[in-house]
């Protein structure tokens, strides 16, 4: 085991883990999810998850991966505030206090949607981290971190925005 991993699982281990069940939409008031900048998909996908936050009286926010080499003169296409940015993390990828701040001025959000398409370590402790009372995720990770999960097809990767349309019809039929 290296020190990056050393230091990686002792950082899972303290962020604990708070009490999940799946969730019918019609107790869902606040949302929190997660979305990669490079997708694609990444406009569609916003604009989808924030339809999808109005049409159902959800107070959500949106915090976006971008791990992208920006170069001088290039601009972020999102909220520096929202944003976790490769800068943000530290060596072995927790992301910095000001970022996990954000999470824990949310106040236990009743759903996390993670439509990140990997499993880095800072995606995996931001979904741990984040005390929602319900988790969707792309990706099953050790230690069942997800109530949910929606897996891509085999072989047929998705991109975000038709990854949250197969959640939202799935959140359409738990009652």
């Amino acid at each position: 085991m290296s020190i990056k991993d050393y230091f990686r699982k002792s950082a899972l281990k303290k962020c604990g883990t708070s009490p999940t069940s799946i969730l019918p939409l019609s107790k869902i008031s606040t949302a929190v999810a997660l979305i990669d900048v490079e997708d694609p998909s990444f406009d569609e996908c916003k604009q989808s998850l924030m339809s999808f936050f109005r049409a159902n009286n959800i107070k959500g926010e949106i915090f976006f991966f971008d791990f992208r080499r920006i170069i001088s003169g290039e601009r972020l296409i999102t909220s520096i505030t929202n944003t976790i940015l490769k800068k943000d993390t530290n060596w072995y990828g927790r992301p910095s206090s000001e970022k996990l701040a954000l999470f824990d001025s949310l106040q236990e959000p009743d759903v996390l949607i993670s439509l990140l398409p990997y499993d880095s370590f800072t995606a995996e402790f931001t979904a741990r981290y984040c005390k929602a009372r319900f988790k969707i995720g792309r990706l099953r990770l050790p230690g069942n971190v997800f109530d949910l999960v929606v897996a891509d097809p085999s072989g047929n990767p998705l991109s975000e925005a038709e990854s949250f349309q197969a959640i939202k019809t799935i959140l359409d039929k738990i009652q």
